[in-house]
């Protein structure tokens, strides 16, 4: 066949990650299916499942692989004779009495019927059809692998989303608890105020304290209302309230400090982005060969065969199907553009520079993905020892306002004092429980970058029931519709490019 049969290029892989060292990364293999159990949260992997069954976007995936299935389909039937017709016509003819086919004609008006069968089948010499077959087929096969890629954005959103929410709830609530802390300080303010034993200032301080806390929860609580309807978006549901689907633990999702990372070569197998990469430069390689063909003489075999009648002479309309009335027209043809003034050569050209083109993304697409992984498994390590430190941090910031609201009571330090240490304490409070929330989402963001989420698909529809009869209303699909036609089996090996037509 014309045009190159596609290589994988090569690419740069680290042989470990760079925090390998770390006893809490393990090299060894896992099984990333269900990532979020680790969590063992049983209200997000029921929005996990919600997600799964109804999103939106996924469905959108999910009917282009039908798409690319069809279109696989269409490049099946180029390989067989590409021009099949029936024909037939019943028309009236009148000659000009002026014209010069006048002086012969016995007749100047007559009726002439036909009917017939047409055929031409160019012959696929230098594999120009295969090389259509073999673009489509990886073309399928690349939105099967964006379809996956789609998968693990989506569980890898649900948890985040489900993550921050937790987050500012549990944000709320510091907030509340330190106001509420923050308002028995000021009516201690005031009694003292009242009797003499403190000055207004030390009031209208308390009263700014409280104010201010009150002001950041009506944020929070924006945040938080936003996160919502972004999960419920997720969740192929209108924005609403998702107090069924959150019912159970409200406290902020925490998995083991260890995590299972492999190597960075599994990375080439399991991230469906870099197989949808892979796929799409071996489309193109295929498409150098498709233009590469017309350089070449193209050879064809073209044949009709019919009836014709007409009511001149001793013929009548009524001998149209008697064997004299027989026409035919049948034998070999080849065309060759061999003046195209270099638009075939440039074409291929074209076709090359995109596939190089492909190629470069492909090896980025693995340099990026391994940066995806050091990147959150980096921001998960650090995370989890600034919690260390914050928690240690909350704890001082407790009793140093302990220490000064009763230093105040005894009149040893003035109010300036509690108001620092209020300030401290809902700050390393709001740090410790937003670092929390940091140490899931990047758990989340190694998962993701590992590719992980996608297997839950395999033995299953890519496309709902629901969805296949409606398409299926509309539209004869034959068999396409099957998931068996469309799913196809993890590890999949090149088929013969020789394949029966798919009506």
């Amino acid at each position: 066949m014309a045009g190159p049969d596609f290589q994988r290029p090569e690419v740069a892989v680290s042989q470990n990650w760079m925090d390998a060292g770390d006893n809490r990364v393990k090299s060894e293999a896992a099984d990333y299916r269900n990532w979020w159990q680790t969590f063992n949260d049983p209200v997000l992997d029921r929005l996990m499942d919600k997600a799964y069954r109804d999103n939106l976007s996924l469905r959108i995936a999910g009917v282009r692989v039908l798409e690319a299935r069809a279109l696989l389909g269409i490049a099946i039937g180029e390989i067989y004779p590409q021009t099949q017709q029936a024909s037939g016509s019943l028309q009236y003819n009148r000659i000009s009495e002026h014209g010069i086919l006048a002086v012969q004609a016995q007749k100047f008006q007559y009726w002439q019927s036909e009917v017939g069968l047409n055929a031409s089948w160019e012959l696929d010499f230098w594999g120009k059809f295969r090389r259509g077959i073999e673009s489509a087929d990886a073309g399928w096969l690349a939105t099967v692998a964006d379809y996956d890629n789609a998968l693990v954005s989506l569980t890898a959103d649900v948890a985040n989303s489900y993550i921050t929410i937790r987050t500012l709830e549990r944000r709320i609530d510091i907030a509340r608890q330190n106001a509420e802390t923050q308002n028995e300080n000021l009516k201690i303010a005031e009694a003292r105020f009242k009797y003499g034993a403190a000055t207004e200032l030390d009031v209208e301080q308390a009263r700014t304290v409280l104010n201010s806390t009150l002001a950041a929860i009506p944020s929070l609580e924006a945040q938080l209302r936003q996160t919502e309807h972004a999960l419920s978006v997720l969740l192929g549901l209108a924005p609403s309230d998702l107090s069924d689907y959150l019912k159970g633990s409200s406290e902020i999702p925490l998995a083991s400090s260890q995590v299972v990372v492999g190597i960075p070569a599994d990375l080439l197998r399991r991230r469906p982005d870099i197989r949808s990469a892979e796929y799409q430069a071996a489309a193109q390689s295929a498409q150098i060969g498709v233009a590469k063909a017309d350089l070449y003489p193209a050879f064809s075999l073209t044949g009709s065969f019919g009836f014709l009648s007409t009511t001149t002479g001793t013929s009548h309309l009524s001998d149209l199907f008697k064997w004299p009335s027989r026409s035919i027209v049948a034998g070999p043809t080849f065309q060759w553009s061999i003046l195209n003034y270099g638009q075939i050569t440039n074409n291929v050209r074209v076709q090359d520079a995109r596939l190089q083109e492909l190629l470069i993304a492909y090896q980025n697409t693995v340099l990026s993905a391994q940066k995806d992984v050091e990147d959150n498994l980096a921001a998960f390590l650090r995370a989890q020892e600034r919690t260390e430190y914050l928690a240690k941090s909350v704890g001082a910031a407790k009793s140093a306002l302990d220490i000064a609201v009763k230093q105040y009571r005894a009149g040893v330090k003035d109010f300036t004092a509690v108001l620092l240490a209020q300030q401290s304490l809902l700050n390393e409070q709001d740090n410790l429980a937003t670092t929390f929330g940091n140490i899931s989402t990047s758990l989340v963001g190694v998962y993701r970058a590992l590719g992980g989420g996608w297997e839950i698909r395999e033995g299953k529809d890519l496309v709902p029931e629901r969805t296949r009869e409606e398409m299926e209303r509309r539209t004869n699909w034959g068999s396409l519709l099957a998931p068996a036609s469309y799913n196809p089996p993890a590890g999949r090996s090149p088929e013969s490019l020789i394949r029966p037509p798919e009506w």
